[in-house]
């Protein structure tokens, strides 16, 4: 079959190659058929090793599909269901799974990173995350493959995997964001905008995008932001909305620490910074202790939007077909594998809000 290869940590260009074998599902595993799948800025930190990930490696892990085959003891999902495949799958019996939070089980996830479906001559190919939605089909554990309705689009489903989720999530799960509050969102892009999207749909009466793209600006009010300004513009939006006080939430959407110390300098006293963005590992964020004391603030992670998918997935949905959360708008480009390293420019230069490839 087809997939998207990358085969040494640090190059920018990835191989479409028609050679790839795949192995069977093997117990409590299934086989996906990929129609779609979102490309997100992660699968570009893993490439360029921000993120960490063995190589070669097929990338991808926003995609939504068919369930082709099905391995022994799986009873949960049939051949025929469309599923959203989701890389970061719940066990449903740890600690962290029996308190509510889901999206923080490691249980599979890190088994599924370290097993190799994919194969080129014989030789072990990853998925990136367990997933590699850069290929027309995958094998994954069977809790990765969360079954949806039939009549929601791939397209749509494929973008909930991740981007959705994870900002949407950030808003409503990890920050709790009230009605009528005030919000700032550092980084417009695909998860950005979905941050926008979820303040916009929690009540908050402003929403500020800081991004220094300006065609990026345009969409973020299309999708809920009342103000759009530049990096450098922040404090003075900071003042226009707020005040002296600050913004009683930001969330900071890139993954630089640089950033995170602006974002924590936005927000009032009191107030709620949100890290969503996947930065590196040496990459460290400096406050002094008296700051943490007298600024009261509090500094959260938001790790999968909070979120367990098994309920967040339907719940996005349902906001989907209530046409409170625009997804189809953003789909700002669609290309075939083919084109893969097309949509990898795109979000390099912040051409496109999302770009969805159709497998």
């Amino acid at each position: 079959m087809r997939a998207a290869v990358l085969f040494e940590i640090g190059t920018q260009t990835l191989e479409v190659r028609d050679d790839v074998t795949l192995a069977d599902p093997g117990a409590g595993e299934v086989r996906i058929r990929v129609h779609a799948t979102g490309v997100c800025h992660s699968d570009l930190s893993a490439m360029t090793g921000v993120l960490p990930q063995p190589a070669p490696f097929v990338p991808g892990h926003e995609g939504a599909g068919e369930v082709v085959a099905v391995g022994e003891g799986v009873d949960k999902v049939a051949v025929g269901d469309h599923v959203i495949v989701c890389w970061n799958p719940p066990c449903g019996d740890c600690s962290a799974c029996r308190r509510g939070q889901g999206n923080l089980c490691v249980n599979i996830f890190f088994g599924m990173t370290m097993t190799p479906h994919f194969a080129i001559d014989g030789a072990a190919v990853y998925g990136f995350a367990g997933s590699g939605t850069f290929a027309e089909e995958l094998v994954v554990p069977w809790q990765c493959a969360v079954k949806i309705p039939d009549d929601v689009p791939y397209e749509i489903a494929a973008l909930i995997g991740c981007g959705v989720t994870t900002g949407v999530g950030a808003v409503i799960n990890t920050a709790e964001v009230e009605p009528g509050s005030s919000v700032a969102v550092i980084g417009a892009g695909g998860v950005g905008i979905s941050v926008i999207q979820g303040a916009r749909i929690a009540g908050a009466a402003e929403i500020v995008a800081i991004d220094p793209v300006e065609s990026k600006h345009e969409a973020a009010l299309r999708f809920g932001a009342t103000k759009a300004v530049k990096p450098e513009d922040a404090d003075a939006a900071k003042a226009e909305v707020t005040g002296r006080d600050g913004f009683d939430y930001v969330f900071e959407v890139v993954g630089r620490s640089a950033l995170v110390k602006q974002a924590y300098g936005l927000t009032r006293r009191g107030g709620t910074v949100t890290v969503v963005g996947a930065g590196k590992n040496d990459d460290t964020v400096d406050l002094n202790m008296f700051q943490l004391f007298f600024d009261n603030k509090k500094i959260l992670g938001s790790y999968y939007g909070g979120a367990d998918p098994r309920q967040e997935y339907g719940r996005l949905i349902a906001l989907w077909r209530a046409g409170r959360l625009d997804l189809e708008g953003m789909i700002t480009a669609r290309l075939k594998l083919d084109d893969i390293n097309q949509a990898l420019e795109l979000l390099r230069t912040g051409a496109a809000i999302r770009t969805i490839i159709e497998v």
